[in-house]
């Protein structure tokens, strides 16, 4: 079976829901609490055992991480010499970093073409404002040896059946209006409906920003056009998957999911982390207390 060596990070679009905060750093690089969500992300995608990540951003956005994205650290070892130096850049040796440009929001379809002329088989895509963590750790255990295992549960699911495969994760019921919900059946996806009223909802799993898709995606994409599906090819692709063939569902449990989509959601996902981490969470805790009073 082809090897996954291929993560895409979808990191184009405009983060207009992020305003003011967008206007100066891409959602997708805010800090949960310290580190950069993109950190967390290709960590992630290299604790799957990916070669090659590539970042879909859009020109803005691509100027505005030039410098964090470059080849030498922005910092020397003088700077904070009590941090890890895989806190202060995303490069990591032995991974390349391909930054392609997405020149207009287009869809999730559209963005993950963007790279596939530089993909050879199977690869992951994730979201680049979803992040799904189970450990809440400190910039001092910074890097993928420490990250999430997110991508690497649908790797490993991939391993096994040789069958694309989509993360899903349970949400409460009042909460399913906000996404993709599932249907599911034993460990395959059955049917996709796109933020469905809660009584209407086929189930509480939720589609979380987490894919791995098949060598032949470009082959699929090109039956279903952007310029006739939109936004919508992203879920004409999947919905081709189910019906050719299949589509996994990897349910991934014991995490917690963080969206920087919007400031409450972020808000809420700053505080959640920080409660959880074992350098704040007590002094945190004691001062809501008191500000709670």
């Amino acid at each position: 079976m082809t090897e996954v060596t291929d993560a895409v990070i979808l990191a184009g679009g405009r983060g207009t829901r992020m305003l003011p905060a967008s206007l100066y750093m891409p959602k997708e690089a805010l800090p949960l609490v310290d580190t950069p969500l993109i950190n967390h992300l290709i960590w992630e995608a290299v604790r799957a055992g990916v070669e090659r990540v590539h970042l879909i951003l859009s020109e803005r956005k691509a100027e505005l991480l030039d410098d964090f994205l470059g080849d030498s650290p922005v910092y020397g070892i003088e700077v904070r010499p009590d941090l890890p130096r895989s806190s202060l850049t995303p490069q990591i040796e032995g991974v390349e970093i391909k930054i392609h440009i997405q020149h207009r929001p287009r869809g999730v379809g559209d963005a993950i073409s963007i790279a596939l002329h530089h993909i050879d088989g199977a690869f992951l895509v994730l979201l680049g404002d979803n992040l799904l963590i189970k450990k809440h750790r400190d910039p001092a255990q910074s890097g993928p040896e420490h990250a999430s295992e997110a991508s690497l549960e649908l790797v490993n699911r991939f391993e096994k059946t040789g069958l694309p495969c989509a993360g899903v994760y349970l949400v409460a019921e009042e909460e399913v209006r906000k996404y993709g919900v599932v249907a599911l059946e034993g460990g395959h996806i059955e049917s996709i409906v796109e933020k469905p009223e809660p009584l209407e909802s086929p189930s509480q799993f939720v589609l979380c920003g987490r894919y791995l898709f098949p060598g032949n995606t470009s082959d699929i994409l090109n039956l279903y056009p952007d310029n006739e599906y939109g936004e919508l090819q992203s879920i004409a692709l999947l919905d081709h998957l189910i019906e050719n063939g299949g589509l996994e569902a990897v349910r991934l449990e014991g995490y917690e999911m963080y969206d920087s989509g919007d400031p409450m959601t972020w808000l809420k996902s700053q505080v959640d982390h920080a409660l959880r981490r074992d350098d704040m969470g007590g002094h945190l805790e004691d001062w809501l207390r008191h500000r709670l009073e």
